[in-house]
């Protein structure tokens, strides 16, 4: 047996945070630039009271509403999110019992950002293959406005939160749909994007801690998320071609195999310079992050659902993902479509 995706979908919460918002907000930031060198006009803001998982539930019931797919024949619950609501118990345990799914549903929450929706893909692909599962919904969900400080223009003019779908069922092919899969990691790089404090190395206190200004008159706390902006480039346009070269020659193909491309949805700025170093047309490349940001782990997601809908991937189509980011850690895989699939909407 092997996976299958059978549809996509995603939610934004409704607040909405333009850049001419943060334009009036903070007169001295560069609105124009912005949008130019991000490519972002709008993020979507999670409410005061709203976490991962009430976003992720708002998906999961989105798509069951569509009638395409059913709660009862989910058998396994994949949750990717950084922004758990609790650290104990996993929101994919919170999830299953909010959803309705049966009780011999098993549920697992994985803990990475912009390859996760990859490393996601990989593990469904597993549990369908060893024959662990047979319809799973893989989750993504992140509220990564929580921990960016407001006057943090490196990370707030980027980020938004959002949630993701993705529903996948065992199939009898020769050739799997999935795959192959290639992943990096090299560590020596998680300290460029990174919340500093609230884990158990670094716990928080009833003490806020002290606001830090940094060359470029940013302001974040240990608190909050830190991101090392040149060194997420520099990592980036150092491992990214190297990783979509590793999956085409792993699935045997060419780019010129290849029907469209999905990187992670960091920023226009770094999806032009991927698209230049690769040499990939521009009507190759999907690009969705102006009306929701980097959504982080759902951006892949996100940029996919729009590619179906807009009827660029079709059966017999080839996507080849890329996803890469915090960590650092990085995934791809090539996706082949046997049968229609929907991006609910």
């Amino acid at each position: 047996m092997n996976a299958a995706i059978r549809a996509v979908d995603y939610v934004l919460p409704q607040e909405v945070l333009t850049t001419n918002d943060l334009a009036a907000k903070y007169p001295d930031w560069n609105v124009p630039k912005i949008d130019e060198q991000t490519g972002i006009h709008e993020r979507h803001i999670a409410g005061p009271e709203e976490c991962a998982s009430d976003l992720g539930a708002a998906a999961a019931e989105k798509l069951f509403s569509s009638g395409i797919c059913q709660r009862e024949s989910i058998d396994y619950l994949l949750v990717c999110t950084q922004t758990p609501d609790y650290f104990l118990p996993t929101t994919a345990c919170l999830l299953q019992d909010r959803l309705g799914l049966p009780r011999s549903t098993g549920a697992l929450d994985f803990n990475l950002g912009s390859s996760g929706y990859v490393y996601g893909l990989g593990l469904a692909q597993g549990l369908i293959a060893s024959g662990q599962a047979t319809s799973l919904l893989l989750i993504t969900a992140d509220t990564y406005s929580k921990i960016i400080h407001p006057a943090d223009r490196s990370v707030r003019t980027i980020f938004g939160d959002a949630a993701t779908v993705t529903w996948i069922t065992a199939e009898t092919t020769e050739r799997p749909s999935l795959g192959p899969f290639v992943y990096g990691t090299d560590g020596r790089g998680g300290q460029d994007l990174m919340l500093r404090r609230g884990g158990f190395r670094n716990t928080r206190s009833a003490d806020r801690a002290p606001e830090e200004h940094d060359s470029s008159g940013n302001i974040r706390s240990a608190d909050h998320l830190y991101m090392n902006g040149l060194e997420i480039f520099s990592f980036v346009v150092r491992v990214a071609p190297r990783l979509v070269k590793d999956t085409l020659a792993k699935a045997g193909l060419s780019l010129e195999d290849i029907d469209l491309v999905i990187f992670h949805q960091a920023n226009r700025m770094m999806l032009e310079h991927l698209r230049k170093s690769l040499r990939i047309p521009p009507e190759k490349v999907s690009i969705a992050l102006a009306h929701c940001g980097n959504t982080a782990t759902s951006s892949i997601p996100i940029a996919l659902c729009e590619a179906l809908r807009e009827n660029r991937v079709r059966p017999g189509s080839k996507v080849l993902l890329a996803g890469f980011g915090g960590g650092s850690s990085w995934a791809g895989t090539v996706l082949r479509w046997t049968q229609p699939v929907t991006g609910v909407g």
